[in-house]
């Protein structure tokens, strides 16, 4: 038997492989079956897989390794639904398209997955990225040559001309030009399905749409409908054919309506969205995705002088406080809601704050915890794998010192992560 003894420096060299079991001897188990904890329990981990969970701490044989997790809370690793690799917000985000090639896309995104990684996050849904880094960089992770996230990637999200995702928005006329699907703009339901299977053909997971305006894009309105209905359905058709799920930014009521009908998987940001809009999103099944912490960042950063171009600045002080308050009302209407952040418009690494800014509006801690582990993986379609502590799943586990149902902050102390059965932090 040995006991993990390993330092953070050594850890970010070669992730320890245990050679026999690994067994996690865990003061408290939050499972996320239901809102079951459970206390003083062993976690036994071989390959990448839980095999068991028996009350008490094992003794362990000949070739085991013992965690000791006594004095912490282990959680199922945690989901974020969307984030964005490629992107980090500063007042050069506007400028730094002239000055950064692919490669310093890629290599950024490859610090701010890594970090994401070792605050307890062990897979996202990337909504929309640059250069195809999200791909890249999930390609990279899955082979070992970079530490991060089990990345879902939608690759290049689908705008139509002038909308919150085209990419030409705010530059020279002369620059402009007239982006076509392989760049995720569309216009008519052909080339909308085009759209679709282009990010099929570069190795997408999903398909993320801009169904109405934003709040970063250089353009006038943050909340308009950018999507036709029969756009709408040929994207979610099409997107079915591939085994497809569907994202969807948008802020205003009419075009979250539009895309709730056509059948769409989840509904980012949500803004305005009222009592109707709910109620078709239950009918649906719909879930909404809030990223309360994308606001808190842009209502905070539209004070600072010159961090937005003024156009951007009046959308993120309009919009940016509201998030909060919608969250509060769709929790309280029953809505499925699963975590997300939109990092990279807030900083990669701060996703936990989310906990707090969900407990804030009103959703209990155990609650906002499965919305980050369970409720993730049922977005994802992969809650036979992942989103929980149970016999047969992944062993995705995360700690954090002391009871986080007790104290909602300590999401913010992970200290201790695995993946797929591999230790990157302790």
């Amino acid at each position: 038997m040995k006991t993990v003894q390993l330092t953070f420096a050594s850890l970010m060299i070669a992730p320890a492989i245990a050679q026999g079991a690994t067994l996690i001897h865990a003061g408290n188990i939050i499972t996320a079956e239901g809102k079951q904890v459970l206390h003083q329990q062993t976690i036994v981990v071989e390959k990448d897989r839980i095999i068991g969970v028996e009350a008490g701490y094992r003794q362990a044989s000949a070739g085991d390794t013992v965690i000791d997790l006594k004095s912490a809370t282990v959680l199922p690793g945690l989901m974020d639904m969307h984030t964005h690799f490629s992107y980090q917000s500063s007042p050069q985000s506007y400028s730094e398209g002239f000055s950064m090639n692919e490669a310093d896309y890629a290599l950024r995104g490859a610090t701010f997955a890594e970090k994401t990684l070792l605050s307890g996050f062990t897979t996202v849904r990337e909504l929309g990225d640059t250069y195809h880094v999200s791909t890249a960089l999930r390609k990279a992770i899955d082979a070992g040559f970079v530490k991060g996230p089990r990345i879902f990637a939608a690759g290049t999200s689908i705008a139509t001309t002038g909308g919150h995702a085209d990419p030409t928005n705010g530059v020279s006329f002369d620059r402009m030009g007239s982006p076509t699907p392989e760049q995720g703009v569309i216009n008519g339901p052909a080339e909308a399905r085009k759209a679709v299977r282009q990010r099929y053909k570069e190795g997408a997971d999903l398909i993320k749409i801009t169904a109405t305006g934003g709040v970063l894009s250089v353009a006038k309105s943050g909340m308009n409908s950018q999507f036709r209905d029969e756009e709408l359905a040929a994207i979610v058709e099409t997107a079915k054919d591939y085994g497809f799920t569907v994202a969807v930014h948008a802020h205003g009521k009419e075009g979250m309506e539009r895309a709730i009908k056509a059948g769409v998987t989840s509904i980012e940001h949500g803004t305005f969205m009222d009592n109707d809009t709910m109620k078709l999103m239950k009918t649906y099944g719909t879930y909404y995705v809030p990223t309360i912490s994308a606001g808190k960042h842009v209502a905070e950063k539209a004070k600072t002088p010159g961090y937005f171009p003024e156009m951007v600045r009046l959308k993120a002080q309009a919009i940016g406080p509201l998030i909060q308050q919608t969250f509060t009302r769709a929790y309280k209407a029953g809505v499925k809601i699963a975590f997300g952040t939109d990092a990279g418009v807030g900083m990669h690494g701060d996703n936990w704050r989310e906990f707090v800014f969900m407990t804030e509006a009103g959703m209990p801690a155990h609650e906002a915890i499965l919305s980050a582990t369970i409720e993730g993986a049922k977005v994802l379609n992969q809650d036979k794998d992942l989103g929980s502590i149970k016999v047969g799943k992944i062993a995705d586990l995360v700690a954090v010192p002391g009871d986080p149902l007790q104290d909602i902050q300590l999401m913010g102390k992970v200290n201790f992560v695995m993946k797929a059965g591999v230790v990157y932090k302790r």
